[in-house]
């Protein structure tokens, strides 16, 4: 039984690669809580492709035992989260469940957009901040600048943060000390009934569902039977640990502890995060405030590539999203890609991350269709309908409006690039709502759809600004716009697979860039084919593919002209026959690629 005094509950929050992780491996490492020969770099990130692309994807947690310099031994709960704007969701749910957060700034590239938007996380959770410098022994480094830059930016004070080199490991003890003195700890009754808030689950082969909670009040043992309060289902607790980042069984956790409960749970489904648990007996009144669920933002079809590994992708959709609770699906069927499914995640970053795992870990190779975003499409009749495939989109006649969901985009970036950023804002039908600066840097904020950023957005604001811009981005809500659906027909049959939704003002230069690739990548037939984009019953682009020929007058020399003629006119009528009853096969390449939208 640990005193509610002597415990500190702490999150991580960073822009991307500002140390978050590196300082997590420090702190465990200082405090011996691993031993030395089981100490790996980013020892908290467990998923390869973590590891592989230098990210956190999972929020984790660790117990740390800390002998302070006044005598005393520290619990400290360590949440590393996650830094990237898609998976956001997992940084609000940490924050709840922890008083305070180290906030990570690299002393050589100072405030970003991702620092900013996790900050106001933790001031929206009621967080106490300890603002701690990173990277100091870089000879880039300009501590007092950045310093400023913290109060400036974000408003909070900064004179007094914590100077470190999380990779050499200089200032780490300052560090531990900063958390013990400058964090409140947690507060919480012993003998109130049981409230432990649902932080996270996940599925392990050997436990079934392991979850993670934080007691607020009351005592959690092993044995009790407990209620999930959204849910209403009941478990028996079989297994009580806590994580040191191996599990170590204990017999009780009490207010103010964070530890991971099994209890026979069969799928992740059934623990839904930001749920209250309660004894099934003497349980408490009402659950405590959750957090809203997280909604898929992006929609795309992921379809084998080969139709005999459909089962198989079924069964690996399954199995990741045992452990992804905010990735969804259902199936769906396309003519020229055959079955598959249509998927639902939070960003685009989140659709490459599912999309990576489901080749590597399960040998899949797939299509991905155009992303798209959810349309309300309010009908003539009154009713609104969700919109999640273009392909679905119901006969013009019927429809009043369709509205899009938009975003507030944060763009931080240096100087000299502003006007490149800015003109990428307003193609894509962005409204400018404020310029500021910040040091040397503009800080811009605008108001864009949603299915303009979803294409390449984040991919050429990267080039216009050789790396150096940062980007935020969160859904303000939907609204009404000139939007339309385009398609694309190939031999006047359209190809759902490349529907798609445009604002009418840019449907024509879409549909040209689109007809013109196609040209290219479709194989040329016996017969002309023609390749339209189409808005309704009006074409507005065209191309013509034309057909492979025989010379079937090679066989005349001389004689009269009508000879010619009429084995030509023989062909013509040969090829229009053929057109009329062809197929058109168009490859999967053809489509991987016109799905690629460039400029």
């Amino acid at each position: 039984m640990t005193d509610l005094a002597h415990i500190r509950n702490f999150s991580i929050v960073a822009h991307i690669d500002h140390g978050k992780s590196t300082l997590a491996d420090r702190l465990i490492q200082l405090t011996g809580t691993v031993a030395e020969r089981d100490m790996k770099e980013q020892m908290l990130d467990a998923m390869d492709i973590e590891r592989e692309r230098g990210i956190t994807i999972k929020a984790n947690t660790v117990r740390i035992d800390y002998p302070a310099q006044d005598g005393h031994t520290y619990v400290l709960n360590l949440i590393d989260t996650p830094g990237h704007v898609d998976f956001a969701y997992e940084v609000s749910r940490s924050m709840r469940a922890v008083e305070g957060s180290l906030l990570v700034v690299d002393a050589t590239q100072g405030v970003e957009a991702q620092t900013l938007a996790n900050v106001y996380q933790a001031i929206d959770a009621d967080h106490e901040i300890v603002p701690v410098l990173n990277k100091i022994d870089l000879p880039a480094s300009e501590p007092e600048r950045v310093k400023a830059q913290i109060e400036d930016v974000i408003g909070i004070e900064a004179h007094d943060a914590v100077e470190i080199s999380a990779k050499t490991g200089l200032g780490i003890p300052d560090v531990l000390e900063a958390i013990v003195k400058r964090l409140p700890p947690p507060k919480g009754d012993r003998d109130a009934p049981l409230k432990a808030m649902l932080v996270d689950s996940w599925y392990d082969a050997y436990l079934g569902v392991v979850v993670l909670i934080r007691v607020m009040d009351g005592v959690i043992r092993k044995g009790d039977r407990i209620r999930m309060m959204q849910t209403g289902a009941i478990y028996g607790i079989d297994k009580l640990s806590v994580l040191k980042p191996a599990m170590v069984d204990i017999k009780e956790l009490g207010p103010g502890e964070i530890g991971i409960f099994t209890g026979s749970i069969k799928q992740v489904r059934d623990t839904r995060v930001g749920d209250t648990i309660t004894h099934e007996k003497k349980g408490a009144a009402a659950p405590l405030p959750g957090f809203n669920p997280s909604v898929p933002v992006v929609f795309c079809g992921l379809f084998p590539v080969d139709a005999a590994d459909f089962e198989d992708l079924r069964t690996a959709i399954e199995k990741l999203a045992l452990n992804d609770a905010s990735f969804s699906y259902e199936m769906e069927t396309s003519a020229a890609l055959g079955f598959g499914f249509r998927c639902g995640f939070l960003g685009l970053l989140h659709l490459e991350v599912i999309r990576d795992r489901l080749e590597r870990e399960y040998d899949i190779e797939l299509i991905t269709t155009a992303p798209s975003v959810v349309y309300k499409v309010h009908m003539r009749d009154g009713s609104v309908t969700e919109l999640h495939n273009p392909a679905d989109m119901p006969d013009a006649t019927h429809v009043a409006h369709v509205e899009e969901p938009r975003i507030k985009a944060t763009i931080l970036v240096p100087d000299e690039y502003l006007g490149d950023v800015l003109k990428l804002c307003q193609d894509r039908r962005g409204i400018q709502q404020e310029l500021t600066y910040a040091g040397a840097r503009a800080m811009v904020v605008y108001d864009l759809p949603l299915n303009e950023v979803v294409f390449d957005f984040y991919d050429r604001l990267k080039s216009v600004t050789k790396g150096y811009a940062s980007f935020d981005y969160h859904l303000t809500g939907y609204r009404q716009d000139n939007l339309v659906k385009m398609q694309i027909l190939v031999n006047e049959e359209p190809v759902d697979a490349l529907s798609m939704m445009v604002h009418r003002d840019r449907a024509e230069m879409r549909g040209r860039v689109m007809v013109e690739k196609l040209k290219d990548l479709i194989p040329r037939h016996m017969f002309k084919i023609p390749i339209q984009a189409a808005i309704g019953g009006k074409v507005i682009a065209r191309e013509t593919l034309a057909a492979l020929r025989k010379d079937v007058t090679a066989k005349c020399y001389g004689g009269d002209a009508s000879r010619k003629r009429k084995l030509l006119d023989k062909q013509k009528a040969g090829k229009k026959k053929m057109r009329q009853f062809g197929k058109v096969d168009i490859p999967q390449e053809a489509f991987i690629n016109a799905l690629k939208m460039d400029g």
